[in-house]
């Protein structure tokens, strides 16, 4: 699925949302800290994370922000239950977030990867300043398609054992790159810029 390309606003004024995101039950934690303007929607937040964490777009998402459900609707249409807002049509500043406030994103209905989100603090934006921008983060994103958390544990295990008979299998089809401890925030920064 292409990924959409959103306005990420560049108006100055208005809140900055300092937002951690982690993958639920990744051990040790994966997770990233960022920095948002409070008239991001949740469109553009989901491309956003798509960024920060390392994922590449190509599966459905939601948001799940006080027990209301936020997507894409146009990318429902299989499905018989549909989330019940659209995500473009709230922002951050709309969904009334404070300091402290939690919500879920979930990637990939498939592999099923759970975020937490929270927000961590909300300051007033500085003139100068460009967003989104990442601020630090720890370990390497997983690889699409691995069969979710547990299904990146068995990965884990499989390519840290070279007797293990699906570790070449494995090696190959990462590639020889993959360091599941590596995290680089000004290729994320970088990244971030370039949309």
């Amino acid at each position: 699925m292409p990924r959409r390309k959103s306005k990420r606003m560049r108006t100055h004024g208005g809140s900055i949302y300092q937002l951690k995101v982690t993958l639920k039950d990744s051990k040790p934690p994966i997770w990233r800290r960022f920095l948002v303007r409070e008239d991001t929607d949740l469109s553009c937040l989901h491309e956003i994370l798509q960024d920060v964490m390392g994922w590449t777009g190509s599966h459905l998402y939601e948001f799940e922000v006080g027990g209301t459900l936020y997507t894409d609707l146009e990318d429902y249409d299989d499905y018989s239950i549909a989330p019940t807002m659209e995500a473009q049509s709230v922002t951050l500043r709309k969904l009334g977030l404070r300091e402290g406030d939690k919500f879920r994103y979930v990637y990939d209905f498939g592999d099923y990867w759970v975020h937490d989100v929270v927000v961590e603090d909300v300051v007033p934006e500085q003139e100068g300043q460009s967003f989104p921008v990442c601020l630090k983060g720890r370990r390497a994103c997983p690889p699409e398609d691995c069969g979710g958390i547990f299904g990146y544990f068995d990965l884990l295990t499989v390519i840290n054992d070279p007797d293990h008979e699906d570790h070449v299998e494995m090696i190959e089809w990462l590639g020889d790159e993959f360091d599941p401890d590596a995290f680089d925030v000004e290729e994320t920064n970088a990244l971030l810029r370039s949309k």
